[in-house]
């Protein structure tokens, strides 16, 4: 079976506050603290001060961030393939 040890609450609302005012992902702040994100999400869903949606927000955020991403990246490879393009006397 797995270790369970008790989280302190400051650390517990550390990682809460993170999640809700940073955007950092559950998977990550589990990762960062070393605990389950199973155990994060409980903790997210027993929360009262959570917006039901927070979850939805902040993966909206990042797929916003990834997209914004790949609109420079595409905007830069249209911008060279305009240079190219009139390099060439096209």
């Amino acid at each position: 079976m797995g270790h369970h040890s008790k989280i302190p609450s400051e650390m517990k609302e550390q990682i809460l506050h993170r999640i809700r005012t940073e955007g950092l992902s559950v998977p990550q702040a589990a990762k960062d603290h070393g605990i389950s994100d199973v155990t994060i999400y409980s903790w997210l869903k027993r929360s009262v001060s959570v917006p039901s949606n927070i979850l939805q927000i902040n993966k909206l955020k990042r797929e916003n961030e990834e997209l914004q991403k790949l609109l420079g990246k595409v905007m830069l490879e249209i911008e060279r393939s305009k240079k190219n393009h009139s390099h060439y006397g096209v």
